[in-house]
C-alpha cells in the first residue's frame, strides 16, 4: 500500500509542508512522485516517519535526527528502543497520577504526607536512556548521583526554583519585554545559575538547550502555559545571555 502526502499528514497529525521539509532535509523521501507531482509514501516511509516523530518528541533537532537515523539502520532494534522509552514514560505518568491522588486524599482528610508518596513518579531516572543517548553515560551518572544526594526539601526547592523562573519568563513575555532587555537577562542569569547546580553550562550547551526547549513539546508546553510565546522568549534570552557571558 501507499498513501498520498495529504493522507499521511492527516493521520500523523502534521502538515504536508512539514513532510516536504523532511524530504528536503533528506530525512523522509517519498517512495514515488506521481505524474501530477504528488508525493506518495509506502510502508517503509511510514515506519521512518514514525521514528522521526518519536525522536522529535525526545527533543532532538533535525540534524541530530538525521545522525540517529543514519547510525541506526536496524529499524526493529531502533523501534524497540523507542518502545522502551514510551513504556517508561507511561509508567512514570501513572505513578505521578497516583502520587497526586494520594496527596489530594491525605490533604483533604488531614492525614500526614510522606515525601516518598508526594514525589513518586517525579524521579529523574525516567530520562536515563534519553540523557545517555544525547550526552553520554557520564552525564547521566553525574546527574543521578547529585539528585540522589538531595533530601526531599532540597528536591522540592530545586523544582520550585525552576517553576519560579518559568513564571517570571511568562510575565516578561506577556509584558512584551525583549530578550535582550535587562529584566529578561536577569531571569536568564538565574536560569543559567539553576543549570549550574548540575552541570557546567558552556555557550554551546546553553544555546542548544534553549533551542531544545522550543523543539521539544514537553518543554514548550511547560513554558507556554505561562503565556503564549514564552518558550520562544526563553530560547532567545538564553542565546543572548550565552553570547554575552559564556
Amino acid at each position: 500500500m501507499e498513501w498520498s502526502i495529504q493522507e499521511i499528514a492527516k493521520k500523523a497529525g502534521t502538515t504536508s509542508r512539514t513532510l516536504r521539509h523532511y524530504g528536503e532535509r533528506g530525512l523522509l523521501e517519498p517512495s514515488r512522485i506521481g505524474a501530477n507531482g504528488y508525493r506518495y509514501y509506502d510502508q517503509a516511509a511510514l515506519v521512518r516517519l514514525q521514528r522521526i516523530l518519536l525522536l522529535r518528541e525526545l527533543g532532538l533537532s533535525l540534524p541530530a535526527i538525521a545522525e540517529v537515523l543514519e547510525g541506526q539502520r536496524d529499524t526493529p532494534a531502533a523501534l524497540r528502543t523507542h518502545l522502551l522509552l514510551l513504556e517508561q514514560e507511561r509508567e512514570r505518568i501513572g505513578r505521578q497520577i497516583e502520587a497526586v491522588r494520594t496527596t489530594l486524599h491525605k490533604t483533604e482528610n488531614g492525614e500526614e504526607l510522606m515525601a516518598e508518596e508526594v514525589f513518586d513518579g517525579f524521579d529523574h531516572t525516567q530520562y536515563e536512556a534519553e540523557v545517555t543517548e544525547r550526552w553520554g553515560r557520564d552525564a547521566y551518572e553525574k546527574g543521578d548521583r547529585w539528585w540522589r544526594s538531595l533530601g526531599a526539601e532540597e528536591k522540592q526547592a530545586f523544582m520550585d526554583e525552576q517553576a519560579g523562573i518559568a513564571r517570571d519568563f511568562g510575565r516578561a513575555a506577556r509584558d512584551g519585554l525583549a530578550a535582550d532587555s535587562d529584566e529578561v537577562q536577569a531571569i536568564a542569569r538565574r536560569h543559567v545559575a539553576w543549570l549550574s547546580t548540575t552541570t557546567t553550562p558552556t555557550k554551546e550547551y546553553v544555546i542548544g538547550l534553549g533551542q531544545m526547549y522550543v523543539d521539544d513539546p514537553r518543554f514548550g508546553r511547560n513554558y507556554d502555559k505561562h503565556g503564549e510565546g514564552t518558550v520562544l522568549l526563553v530560547r532567545d534570552a538564553m542565546t543572548v545571555y550565552a553570547e554575552r557571558n559564556l
